[in-house]
């Protein structure tokens, strides 16, 4: 079996920078990206936990213009669910994970 890494990814959003992660777990991978004060991730993050911090979270899902194939695709991405600090932030359902992030 071939052996899984960490990986790690920046990227320059509107106003700030984003960092990226994907973590293997098992056979699958949990993806995030993450700001100086929020995230977008795939599902398997516990967004309400990090509401009790005051951390605005979205989990993303694919849409029409995207995969979640990689950290890129969470990017377009659509918004399929997002936290009370999040939504404190103009976050919306259905808006992409760039917009989201932006809003972060």
């Amino acid at each position: 079996m071939a052996q899984q890494i960490l990986c790690h990814q920046r990227t320059r959003l509107s106003y700030k920078d984003a960092y990226g992660y994907v973590i293997p777990v098992g056979g699958t991978s949990l993806m995030v990206w993450v700001t100086d004060e929020g995230m977008i991730g795939t599902a398997g993050f516990d967004i309400e936990a990090l509401a009790n911090v005051g951390v605005p979270a979205a989990i993303v899902g694919v849409s029409e213009e995207s995969t979640l194939d990689n950290l890129d695709g969470l990017m377009d991405a659509e918004v399929k669910a997002a936290n009370l600090p999040a939504v404190q932030r103009r976050v919306e359902i259905g808006m992409s994970g760039r917009e989201a992030l932006n809003r972060m």
